[in-house]
């Protein structure tokens, strides 16, 4: 924009996304280490100043090679002034050891035991994320070893009620059991536990306003960090990809497999914001918090930046580190 008709309505520090599949045709799961550099620069672009690359289920060989092409891309990334792209902070592995009840779009002929011995196979010290189905999980052994290591472990695509073993929750209520009132549930269990960080997709579509008023009155608002589980399908241009081994289409609101299963959101973490703030404008400093301040705690990480946004909740600039 002409910074002579720069103006900031608003100002924030740097948007930290940990749930991202890709976007802007880049997928994680595919890509080379020059396509995360291209991506790192259209996400400061949105206000998001640091990353977490997410790994979908797929064969242990694939993982192990998108492990190295990200790890690759944040070496690059070295040689790059900080001001010109998003910070790669680590892998949010999502995939392998989740149950198949609920797979999601998930391949789950590809899952595996949550086992030590299994998570050994892709074993890295830039995973910082895993997402696993804790009722799976004999003794608990694999989310021990995982916390013995300063690794997050969060319960997703499961449907156990025991989060014990678990720092945070993957996308509360979506591919996950419900409430009931009769018995205990992964989602229960993450409400009322206020010491459960709970991501939450806020982008319409994966949570209805109801439901998201409800998480908003019940949990910590410190607890509660803003997601996109965006997909590589997103800001592309396409109406179909293929995407976790499925043809994903685009009907220019949602991203669903042929069978009609939500694969992940269309819209960037920045956008996911403002939805909130249009609809509760008071409320804009929360809902920063939830995808800033939230998460540089639940990491222990911090970002030297801000973002500026216009009246409309529009990011317009991303200032420079002091």
């Amino acid at each position: 924009m002409n910074e002579l008709n720069f103006k900031s309505f608003y100002k924030s520090k740097l948007l930290v996304e940990q749930h991202f599949h890709g976007a802007f045709g880049v997928d994680f799961s595919t890509c080379e280490a020059k396509d995360i550099l291209f991506l790192a620069k259209k996400l400061l672009e949105h206000g998001i100043g640091g990353f977490y690359p997410t790994l979908v289920t797929e064969k242990i060989e694939n993982i192990k090679r998108q492990i190295e092409r990200i790890k690759t891309a944040k070496e690059q990334q070295k040689n790059q002034p900080e001001t010109e792209m998003a910070q790669i902070l680590g892998i949010h592995l999502e995939g392998i050891f989740i149950n198949p009840e609920k797979k999601g779009i998930h391949d789950e002929t590809l899952f595996l035991q949550p086992a030590i011995a299994n998570y050994k196979l892709i074993e890295d010290d830039f995973i910082k994320i895993v997402t696993l189905a804790p009722e799976l999980d004999k003794n608990g052994e694999l989310q021990k070893y995982l916390k013995s290591k300063g690794i997050k472990v969060q319960a997703g695509h499961c449907s156990g009620g025991d989060l014990s073993g678990c720092s945070g929750v993957t996308h509360l209520f979506n591919a996950m059991s419900g409430i009931n009132h009769r018995e205990n549930s992964t989602a229960l269990s993450a409400l009322i536990n206020d010491d459960i960080y709970t991501e939450i997709i806020a982008d319409g579509i994966h949570l209805s306003d109801e439901i998201l008023e409800l998480i908003f009155k019940i949990k910590p608002e410190d607890k509660i960090i803003l997601v996109s589980d965006s997909l590589p399908i997103a800001k592309s241009g396409l109406k179909e990809t293929i995407f976790a081994g499925k043809k994903i289409f685009y009907d220019g609101k949602k991203a669903t497999s042929a069978e009609g299963t939500i694969a992940g959101s269309t819209a960037t973490l920045d956008e996911i914001v403002r939805r909130l703030v249009l609809k509760n404008p008071e409320n804009f400093k929360k809902y920063i918090k939830m995808a800033s301040e939230n998460l540089y705690k639940y990491h222990n990480i911090e970002l030297n930046g801000f973002v500026h946004w216009d009246e409309g909740f529009n990011v317009i600039k991303v200032g420079k580190p002091n």
